[in-house]
């Protein structure tokens, strides 16, 4: 094995974790939550930005709000969902770089004092804490069905403000019957990689 991981971890996190269409009743509590972030915070990201917020849809209330939102596909899902979370990319993550990279405070004006360039860095490294936050689900036993499907607009505008961009939505929960479609092929190795 070339792997360190343990086996069975590594069918846990990749191989047997199917993105999930449906769940069981069971909560999902604000504790598994706080566990998941708390181990997914450490994922690298470019100067230690932290853009990606986690927006909890918990209230019956809130939950009708959101469902308006998803396509039509995604709605049914979405509204039975045990726990759903809006994760989007905060534009002015540049305010907190100073504490985040002290090696290299003056990134936070060099880099990053245009909107234009915030907002292309908080997308890429929201996206890359995103998929960490995916793996982190899977991590604590729960199952992930991250969807774009959305009208983004009407989600920030419900949910967000100004400075902050959704990414997805993620309905969280453990996994109900025939919960996942079929494992989908994977390009192979020599698909993928190429040395130079």
């Amino acid at each position: 094995m070339s792997l360190v991981l343990d086996p069975a971890a590594q069918d846990l996190l990749f191989r047997e974790a199917h993105t999930a269409n449906a769940f069981t009743d069971e909560p999902v509590t604000d504790e598994q939550v706080q566990a998941i972030y708390d181990l997914v915070k450490f994922g690298p990201t470019a100067f230690n930005q932290t853009p990606l917020r986690i927006t909890l849809v918990r209230s019956a209330e809130a939950r009708e709000r959101l469902v308006q939102h998803m396509a039509e596909g995604n709605q049914a899902k979405t509204a039975s969902a045990p726990l759903v979370a809006i994760l989007s990319a905060d534009n002015e993550f540049h305010e907190e770089l100073p504490a985040l990279f002290p090696a290299f405070p003056q990134a936070k004006d060099l880099f990053f004092s245009e909107r234009p360039a915030r907002e292309s860095a908080a997308r890429m490294n929201a996206a890359l804490q995103a998929a960490y936050f995916i793996v982190g689900v899977r991590a604590a036993g729960l199952a992930a069905g991250p969807m774009t499907g959305f009208d983004h607009e009407g989600v920030r505008k419900e949910f967000l403000d100004d400075d902050h961009t959704p990414l997805m939505v993620v309905n969280i929960g453990k996994p109900g019957e025939n919960a996942a479609y079929p494992r989908s092929p994977r390009l192979a190795y020599d698909d993928v990689v190429t040395t130079v």
